[in-house]
């Protein structure tokens, strides 16, 4: 009778229990990985970051298009927008969900703001046009938007 009973408890509160533990501890793992994800993105972000500052003759962190380089410099900047693009779609398609909350969006938040940033760029807009074709389309079609909202004098908001 008492191992009926005992074997009763287990089943009534023991089994659920240990399915809401695995549960929670499903839930801690997914968003460790979603934080290490962002974590590992954001690095390659900065690395990108210094190789514009290792080629500060392409003038890539200044807020205005470069203009009057030569075929060299040219070159060099349109493979690093090429690399920034890629960084750009590879964080869409690892950390972009439609439906965000908390701590998922706000990371998302930080790397909307520097697609917007770049996109205000005359020649990161036009590193779009050879850059984007055969990418993934709903990163090319989400990239798009921000570029067309992101145009100085345009009056939507992103």
């Amino acid at each position: 009778m008492m191992w009926e009973t005992a074997s009763y408890v287990v089943t009534v509160i023991g089994l659920p229990l240990a399915i809401a533990f695995y549960v929670l501890d499903r839930f801690k793992q997914r968003s460790q990985e979603e934080e290490e994800t962002y974590l590992h993105l954001t690095d390659e972000y900065v690395s990108f970051l210094k190789l514009a500052l290792d080629n500060a003759d392409l003038r890539l962190l200044d807020p205005n298009a470069t203009h009057g380089l030569d075929d060299e410099q040219k070159m060099r900047k349109f493979a690093l927008l090429g690399i920034l693009i890629s960084l750009f779609e590879r964080a869409y398609i690892l950390t972009y969900r439609d439906a965000m909350r908390g701590a998922e969006l706000r990371r998302w938040r930080s790397w909307e703001d520097w697609m917007v940033e770049w996109c205000r760029r005359e020649d990161f807009r036009a590193a779009m046009d050879v850059h984007l074709p055969g990418e993934d389309p709903e990163f090319v079609a989400y990239l798009q938007k921000l570029a067309a909202m992101s145009v100085p004098g345009s009056r939507q908001k992103v």
